[in-house]
């Protein structure tokens, strides 16, 4: 059995003050640097083996995916103190464009409660001057298919640490949901999903504790 683990980033700054963040870079706060601690205290609790990282290009991703793997003790992850993940900006949070930076209440109260709630929850539709969760699915999917799954019919363990759109992007693409569905599927911070595979066949899938 061959793993691919889902791990969005650790709360951020902008997590805490209810911000649209999309593409900006936002720290981790210190609750979030203590969840990536504790993901990856999970993951070893549970005999997790990793052997291949990918991440966004993002600072509250990368943060998450060094406190997390460093909490493993895989020396083979690490040459000269620096965590071996391939980042790219396939696998970067969605871009909220006009919305990036206001507060979500706020931002309700200027719009309307049901307009937020559409930009936010519905597939194809964009916020103005940012992308549809539609426009991740469809960045998302050829990095996935040209550098994950050959990886996974590899049988390698595969670590991505993304964000909430992304990885719901990448959800869509392994088959777990449909798009009619994902956006209702809430992906908690710091909370490693596993997804279980057996002969390239997803068997099983579940947020460890």
């Amino acid at each position: 059995m061959n793993r691919l683990i889902l791990l969005r980033h650790g709360q951020s700054q902008w997590n805490l003050e209810n911000r649209f963040t999309g593409l900006k870079n936002v720290p981790l706060t210190e609750k979030g640097k203590a969840e990536a601690k504790i993901a990856g205290q999970i993951l070893k609790k549970n005999n997790i083996n990793i052997d291949i990282i990918f991440s966004s290009i993002l600072l509250r991703a990368n943060e998450t995916a060094e406190i997390t793997v460093k909490e493993l003790e895989f020396k083979h992850l690490w040459s000269d103190n620096k965590l071996i993940m391939t980042c790219d900006k396939s696998l970067n949070e969605r871009d909220y464009g006009d919305l990036v930076g206001l507060n979500k209440e706020e931002t309700a109260k200027k719009y309307g409660s049901e307009q937020v709630h559409i930009w936010r929850r519905s597939f194809d539709i964009s916020p103005p001057g940012g992308e549809s969760l539609k426009n991740v699915v469809d960045r998302v999917k050829p990095f996935f298919i040209k550098f994950i799954e050959p990886e996974i019919s590899n049988k390698k363990n595969i670590l991505i640490v993304a964000h909430g759109n992304s990885l719901r992007a990448t959800m869509i693409q392994v088959g777990l949901y449909k798009a009619n569905e994902i956006s209702e599927i809430e992906i908690p911070t710091g909370k490693p999903f596993v997804i279980n595979y057996e002969f390239n066949k997803i068997v099983s899938s579940e947020f460890l504790m």
